[in-house]
């Protein structure tokens, strides 16, 4: 696979019916190993071993219902009260991050509610909070590490 624009981390792989397949931490299972896939384990160690989240507060490919359609979010981080702190959108790294991906983020938003974004294909990576009540982003240069709260 594809060198990413991510620290190097330890993986686990194993060979399945001629597909090779990477452990997911928080599916707790083996998932076949496609390139959005290799960018989403990036971003779960990202998180997990860089930022700190806490693993029982980060969710892997989940449907979300948008506009009465099932849609599926790559990765969220919950904040302790449940809310949602940050959604993150993988794409492969062949695939160029373009306004369709930030507006493909917006539309899951409007229904999740999270303060912050981010988007990436492994190898760029943007950042951005949530400014709610003037409906607009406010790019950052990294996503905030996690603090825990009391």
């Amino acid at each position: 696979m594809q060198k990413l624009n991510f620290p190097e981390y330890t993986f686990r792989f194993k060979n399945s019916e001629n597909k090779v397949a990477i452990f997911d931490e928080i599916r707790k299972k083996f998932i076949v190993l496609t390139p959005e896939e290799w960018v989403r384990q990036h971003v779960v160690r990202f998180l997990l071993n860089d930022k700190k989240f806490p693993k029982s507060h980060v969710n892997v490919e989940k449907i979300v219902k948008i506009n009465g359609m099932n849609k599926r979010y790559d990765v969220v981080v919950f904040n302790p009260n449940g809310s949602i702190y940050l959604i993150v959108e993988c794409k492969a790294p062949a695939v160029p991050i373009s306004q369709i991906t930030f507006d493909q983020i917006a539309r899951y938003n409007m229904t999740l509610n999270a303060t912050h974004l981010m988007v990436t294909n492994g190898l760029n990576h943007y950042f951005c909070r949530m400014d709610h009540e003037a409906e607009k982003y406010i790019f950052l240069e990294d996503v905030p590490p996690y603090i825990p709260q009391n």
